[in-house]
Order: structure tokens, then sequence, then C-alpha cells
């Protein structure tokens, strides 16, 4: 990658939908160049998915809680198992293993407190393998972002 690919970056991550011309006036290339750049690096998987970026509160989802899971055991098969049942929630926005107090990280997004215990029901206590969990309500969002600093 040259300084011409992290210039397109940059610009697609504030607006994937510049257009190819722009794009080529912005880098001083053509469109052919731009065009043959953005697939290699769709290709290369530097680009992994191109989405839209949605206002959960406009939604309905008036909840963004942060989450602390530590699971009982460290069979390797059980927490597969629960990676595969976060990765697959839909109310699981971000989920991280870490380290540290913690297995895991997740961010999940509810439309209320009581959609938001209904989850806790169904995610957490119905599930022998987590120990516990510390749930931290988020009051307001004063930055949240997936853009890279390049």
């Amino acid at each position: 990658m040259d300084a011409n690919d992290h210039k397109l970056l940059a610009i697609l991550q504030r607006n994937s939908k510049t257009t190819i011309q722009d794009l080529a006036e912005h880098i001083g290339a053509s469109t052919a160049s731009v065009q043959r750049r953005l697939k290699a690096l769709r290709e290369s998987g530097v680009i992994q998915k191109e989405i839209a970026v949605l206002d959960q509160q406009k939604l309905g989802f008036g909840i963004t809680a942060v989450v602390a899971v530590e699971l009982e055991r460290d069979r390797l098969d059980q927490i597969d198992a629960f990676k595969r049942k976060a990765r697959h929630d839909r109310y699981v926005t971000n989920f991280y293993c870490i380290a540290g107090d913690a297995d895991f990280m997740m961010v999940v997004v509810a439309k209320d407190i009581a959609d938001y215990e209904a989850f806790t029901h169904r995610f957490f206590f119905a599930d022998k393998n987590v120990r516990k969990f510390r749930t931290s309500i988020v009051i307001s969002t004063e930055k949240a972002t997936l853009e890279l600093p390049i």
C-alpha cells in the first residue's frame, strides 16, 4: 500500500459513497487507477465491507450496555460455544476476547431496560458456563467510530 491507497481509505471511511471521480480528483489519479486500487484493497481484505451507520436512538434502541463477562470453565469447546453465541446474537454489536479481569467484553444494545433484562436472562443466566457478568449502562456517547487513524 502506498500513500494514495491511504488517502483513498481515509476518504472512504468517512464516506463510502464518494464517487470514483471525486476519489480520483482527491488523489490526483485517473478513475481507472482508482478502480484498480479499490478492487485490490477489497480483494486483499483491507476493505472488509461497506456499510450504512444507523442511528440507534431513531431506531428505538435507547440502551447501550458495556458488559464484562467471566466464564466458569476454560474448556475450549465451551469458550467456542460462547463465542459463537455472541457472534450470532443481533443485540451484541461488539465482542472482544480480552486479557485482564474478565474473559470477554461486549457492547449490547436494547430498546429499554426491560429489553436488556430479557437479554441478560436469555444470554447470561440461561448459560451455565457464565460465572458472572458486570454491566455498565452508557449514559451518553461522546465518540463512536469505526474510523482508523490513517
